[in-house]
């Protein structure tokens, strides 16, 4: 049995990290059974990050290799019948999601005060004392190091939320009446895709960039198709 490590679930979604979400809708997709451990622990993930794997002996971390290895051992349920362009065009919007809008929202979420409230409570609230009382602080000040580094944090707020809102709506524009995004039949950037508009969609935190895909209704119906797909 597959154990997935990961946080709990969170703002009524089942992870409010989008990298565990997306591995587990992944797992229901492809039908694998698993056994979710919503402990949280970080420093028990062999990259210090959430999510990671345990199969029988092997320990596998990073949602993407995670996918890739699940992929060569039990084989591609999801991905078999897209083309090398689509394949490419797939690649292309999941480092959308993963390496540019994740950060914007992760902005509204640890370094706006009104989605840091939100979010310190979310993921640290049921903390007992005294690690609810400097683990939050900590775990706030190292994302922000993290979105320094990465370059996003370098911005002005302005400018992220305009960042965010030109990402949502190059996905909306992308998915367009589509029920899936690369077509008929759900594919692992809808994994990837559900995970992150649904953190952004229905999360408790407010921006620029939620009202953007709010306006996008399509955004909306294409999340609640997925949830309805996958359970989740």
């Amino acid at each position: 049995m597959i154990r997935l490590h990961q946080f709990a679930p969170a703002f009524g979604l089942p992870n409010a990290s989008p990298f565990c979400m997306k591995l587990e809708i992944w797992l229901r997709l492809a039908g694998l059974p698993y056994e979710a451990v919503d402990i949280g622990d970080v420093l028990k993930a062999p990259k210090r990050k959430l999510p990671y794997i345990e199969d029988g002996v092997r320990v596998v971390a990073d949602s993407t290799f995670i996918i890739d290895y699940l992929k060569a051992t039990y084989g591609d349920p999801l991905d078999g019948w897209l083309s090398p362009s689509q394949r490419a065009v797939a690649l292309a919007f999941q480092r959308l999601f993963e390496e540019n809008l994740y950060w914007a929202v992760v902005h509204t979420r640890w370094a706006e005060p009104a989605g840091w409230e939100k979010t310190r409570e979310a993921f640290f609230g049921t903390l007992p004392a005294p690690l609810r009382w400097f683990l939050p602080t900590l775990a706030r000040r190292g994302m922000l190091a993290q979105m320094q580094g990465q370059g996003m944090g370098r911005h002005s707020p302005a400018d992220i939320h305009a960042i965010g809102v030109r990402d949502v709506t190059a996905v909306a524009d992308f998915l367009a009446d589509k029920p899936y995004l690369m077509g008929a039949q759900p594919c692992t950037l809808d994994a990837t895709g559900y995970a992150f508009l649904a953190n952004l969609l229905w999360a408790p935190v407010d921006s620029p960039i939620r009202d953007a895909a709010r306006a996008r209704g399509h955004l909306q119906a294409y999340c609640e198709r997925m949830k309805a797909r996958c359970g989740a």
